[in-house]
């Protein structure tokens, strides 16, 4: 890290927290202001978002992980996200709007009557706000203090005091506006960093032909259709993802996204 490098890391800080002191006012007008933007943001906006909540420090590691182990097939573990993503998009998203709904707490209650909603709200509450967003965030947490810590020479615990501290500010004080324009930048920044990162990588090996002769040598002379094929490859040396599994991720798996 030179003098430049920290004067841009300070920019960008200063900037989100920026946000949040600008759009505080917007946000704070109504609950509706709040949680959901008034419902006022285009669909371009909301999807960009997305994509960039999905961007976050674990998915360089969790990605390279993947491929390293079960070549380029093994990214279906998340794109069978995008049956799901595009399911609600076009199916639910609609039917959600005219609901008129802020939260999917609240859906469960206009969806299900009675008092078994009640206890299907608490079960909701416990298993999403302590066992599945702990362990998500917690994916997330140690992504990230491992990168600060060879990025930064932060200590994990530092650095996520740090983030953690300036993400609660500018979320408490803008709501979802404020989330969503730190997304956007932050996908740019981002998408940015992962294209240049992939073209000095390629680069930094002595280009495609030289990338490809290491694949060759370490899967084989039979064993490179393994990696590169973005479907399972069961006779590929190198792939080790099975038709059983796949077809789980394809047909079981997306639903529960």
């Amino acid at each position: 890290m030179h003098a430049v490098d920290w004067a841009i890391l300070a920019t960008y800080l200063v900037f989100t927290l920026g946000v949040g002191f600008w759009l505080r006012k917007r946000a704070s007008a109504s609950p509706q202001e709040y949680f959901i933007s008034g419902r006022k943001l285009p669909w371009w906006v909301l999807g960009t978002s997305m994509a960039a909540t999905t961007f976050a420090a674990d998915t360089p590691l969790a990605v390279t992980g993947l491929t390293a182990e079960h070549g380029i097939s093994g990214n279906w573990l998340w794109w069978t996200a995008m049956f799901a993503n595009i399911t609600s998009a076009v199916v639910f998203a609609p039917l959600w709007r005219r609901s008129n709904l802020l939260t999917d707490v609240e859906f469960v209650e206009l969806r299900y009557g009675g008092p078994e909603a009640k206890y299907l709200r608490g079960f909701l509450a416990l298993y999403r706000g302590i066992v599945l967003n702990c362990i998500v965030m917690g994916w997330v947490l140690l992504a990230m203090g491992k990168m600060m810590k060879v990025f930064l020479g932060w200590e994990p615990i530092f650095s996520l005091t740090i983030c953690l501290g300036l993400v609660l500010v500018y979320a408490l004080l803008s709501g979802l506006w404020g989330v969503v324009i730190t997304d956007m930048f932050q996908f740019a920044i981002a998408l940015f960093g992962s294209v240049m990162l992939a073209l000095l990588s390629v680069r930094h090996v002595g280009g495609m032909g030289a990338l490809m002769e290491k694949l060759r040598d370490r899967a084989g002379p039979d064993g490179l259709r393994g990696i590169l094929s973005p479907f399972p490859v069961t006779d590929s040396p190198f792939s080790t993802l099975a038709w059983s599994t796949f077809l789980v991720y394809l047909l079981i798996l997306w639903w529960n996204k």
